[in-house]
């Protein structure tokens, strides 16, 4: 049971498992980073005796959601009219999962603790609760920066760890506290709640936030069809490649789960087929339940297919009803007490990236409703999620997935590579390329450098004398027992299929010299992988320069070059949420700026950290610029480091918010072949560079930028510059 679980943590090295060591004397956290490039893994010490945030890595924070949640005034000033409202008295006051202390301040200053010297005015105390050690560290430099150090108790631990009479002196009177994520349960809350009610807080304590409602609505929308139900991606192909065999359609498939997205983005694709309905109340100031089920009828407002419900949460913040904060999307109008505050949020469409709505993919194609009839729904939560199934009557749920057989070797890939999977362009587009591979060789040994499923399905269909073996690097002896399912349905045996670790290939290779590697393949995709860098998919190149001596002297490599492509863009909302922090709601934050990774305002002589993002999720966006290649990679031959140079012309007029770059990978030496991964592509993110202030481009000053960009394979970084010209009158 966890007190806070972090914002999500780190693109670049995705899988992190965190330890921590405490004592008297000393604080230490011990946090796993993976090489995405090699897929090595070493654990950083972060050392807590030592203050400095230079002693932890800047990578460790750069990349995370908490700037972003720090940028969101709306809910800076809910919290803090909140706490105003709540904290009227000298009080015990217990802050969970503190992160900078921004409410910790907050109460604070709410109870007199320091007034404008800084000399205490009360006789109340704040408790912060911090798990996670690095985060600790930059809170102390806020609360020194603030002059709240002496104000503020701050413990290390899990909140489930505090005992009272240990590490606080009594029961808390106020709890504070903002461990929620987009489906509102995700970072723990109800444990959380459970332990604080049981034992830290007061009997009818007030808290803040005071209740949270969840909310649903039916929607149909293609897109989110495609993102789950590859059976009908199939059929629509028809291209005699089977992932899903016929009676196994659950063999891959998206996670029973609410996914986060940005639901704004796709409003006109969306077709709205009930009212916003009421699903969950979760009450803070209370203890919850672990579990709970509702049972809901819902009408129908026009004929359609259900492809999807989604779901947000509207947050009361204080007992009164006075403040509220909502995660729904902008055809939901905010509750009238909030308008006020709506018009004193400073994005451009009130987008940030740390809440968004959330996605939960009905089975299989969808229900069919008729306008006003009802439609029965069972909700149900645990501690950590929301779940839905429909009902055809009302004691009898309607879940395609109860009557099938959940197949061994089943796999589950995100919703957006379930997309790509039933994508009858990409898949065209990839069974082109294989097969002009394979009709080059003879008996082919065909390496599969990564975890990609599809390819090693279709080289074991297309080629009925070849050797395949797959390296499957993340999905190891699962994309096996895959394999083995669909054999039949694909019409190949799994003799033919071979699964070695790169060092017993190796060996096993060398000691055949008359067995060389034929062709060497990749995507690519690496397992488990959903939040890196474009560069950072370059695994299969470094696997392709350690294979080097066991492949063929006439080897495939496929792909056989990228090309690091650029534009320029309009940005504004994503611009904002990562811009440098100043004040927020009178606190001096611009400590934090460096070790979070703020971009936007930062001092010419600091660089900004790239971000992985979907660009079609990022608000209001523009293209400003020609698409430019700036380097390539040649991945016929072994790894090495890259540079180029190129001029970017701007094609339209507009503000630059930064520069947006992705891999075209050209999979023939002739370039017939090319698998675009760019901005106007849904199933790839984009690397992100934002400027440190933003450009008027494209008028007649100012037409072009110069970029210069280098890749270094040691480390896998990619370092980007730029420089605007201006002509000379």
């Amino acid at each position: 049971m966890l007190s806070v679980i972090l914002k999500p943590l780190l693109s670049i090295f995705p899988r992190r498992r965190r330890r921590r060591m405490t004592s008297a004397a000393c604080s230490r956290m011990f946090q796993l980073q993976t090489d995405p490039l090699t897929g090595k893994s070493e654990w950083l010490v972060i050392e807590g005796e030592d203050d400095q945030l230079q002693t932890t890595p800047k990578s460790l924070l750069a990349t995370t959601s908490y700037l972003d949640m720090l940028n969101d005034s709306l809910r800076n000033a809910a919290y803090r009219l909140a706490i105003d409202n709540t904290v009227t008295t000298p009080s015990h006051v217990l802050d969970i999962g503190a992160g900078t202390g921004l409410l910790s301040m907050m109460a604070a200053r709410a109870m007199g603790l320091s007034d404008s010297n800084g000399i205490s005015t009360s006789k109340g105390m704040v408790t912060a609760c911090e798990s996670y050690l690095p985060m600790v560290k930059l809170m102390r430099e806020v609360l020194r920066a603030n002059a709240m150090e002496g104000k503020i108790r701050l413990i290390n631990k899990r909140s489930d760890e505090l005992e009272v009479g240990v590490d606080i002196p009594s029961r808390a009177d106020i709890l504070v506290s903002e461990i929620l994520d987009s489906e509102l349960l995700g970072e723990g809350l109800i444990p959380t709640l459970q332990h604080a009610h049981d034992k830290l807080l007061v009997e009818n304590p007030q808290t803040v936030p005071y209740r949270a409602t969840t909310y649903g609505q039916l929607v149909e929308c293609t897109y989110l069809r495609e993102m789950h139900d590859l059976v009908h991606g199939e059929a629509e192909a028809s291209d005699g490649i089977h992932l899903l065999p016929s009676g196994m359609p659950n063999l891959l498939a998206v996670k029973k789960q609410q996914f986060a997205m940005h639901c704004n983005a796709i409003k006109d694709e969306i077709k709205l087929l009930s009212e916003p309905f009421k699903v969950f109340e979760f009450d803070f100031w209370r203890r919850p339940d672990s579990f709970r089920e509702a049972d809901l009828h819902i009408k129908a407002k026009s004929d359609g297919t259900v492809h999807a419900i989604i779901s947000w949460w509207l947050l009361q913040l204080d007992s009164e009803g006075t403040t509220f904060y909502s995660t729904g999307p902008n055809w939901i109008p905010y509750p009238s007490d909030v308008k006020e505050l709506k018009t004193s949020f400073v994005s451009s469409g009130d987008w940030c990236d740390h809440w968004k709505q959330c996605v939960w993919f009905i089975p299989s194609s969808g229900l069919l409703v008729l306008k006003d009839k009802e439609v029965w729904l069972h909700a149900a939560h645990t501690e950590t999620s929301i779940s839905y199934d429909f009902k055809t009557s009302c004691n009898e749920k309607e879940d395609a997935d109860l009557f099938l057989h959940t197949p061994d070797g089943q796999l589950f890939l995100s919703p957006e590579r379930i997309a790509l999977y039933g994508d009858s362009c990409w898949r065209e587009l990839m069974l082109n390329a294989i097969k002009n591979a394979i009709h080059q060789k003879v008996d082919p040994l065909c390496l599969i450098a990564d975890d990609s499923i599809f390819l090693a399905v279709s080289v074991a269909h297309l080629s009925k004398t070849s050797q395949v073996m797959p390296l499957f690097p993340g999905l190891g002896n699962k994309g096996m027992q895959y394999l083995q399912k669909a054999s039949i349905a694909n019409s190949y045996t799994m003799d033919r299929i071979e699964f070695l670790r790169r060092k017993e290939l190796l060996s096993g290779l060398q000691g055949s010299p008359h067995r060389k590697i034929d062709l060497f393949i990749a995507e690519p995709f690496y397992y488990g992988n959903d939040n890196v860098l474009p560069w950072q998919n370059l695994r299969f190149w470094k696997e392709r320069t350690l294979l080097d001596p066991v492949l063929s002297k006439d080897a495939l490599i496929m792909p056989c070059r990228g090309l690091l492509k650029a534009c320029a863009m309009y940005l504004p909302d994503l611009w904002k949420s990562r811009c440098c922090l100043k004040e927020i709601e009178g606190f001096d934050n611009s400590v934090v700026n460096t070790t979070l990774g703020a971009c936007g305002g930062l001092p010419l002589t600091e660089d900004s950290p790239f971000l992985p993002y979907f660009i079609w999720q990022c608000g209001e966006t523009k293209i400003l610029s020609k698409t430019t290649t700036i380097l390539e990679f040649d991945f016929s031959k072994p790894m090495s480091p890259c540079s180029g140079k190129t001029k970017v012309q701007f094609r339209e007029s507009g503000m630059c918010h930064g520069f947006v770059l992705w891999i075209d990978y050209v999979m023939d030496k002739e370039n017939n072949t090319v698998l675009s991964t760019g901005p106007d592509k849904r199933h790839w993110k984009q690397g992100v560079k934002l400027l440190n202030e933003p450009v008027e481009v494209g008028h007649k000053d100012l037409s072009s930028t110069e970029i210069e960009a280098s890749f270094d394979p040691l480390n896998g970084e990619l370092i980007l510059r730029n420089a605007f010209l201006r002509h000379q009158r």
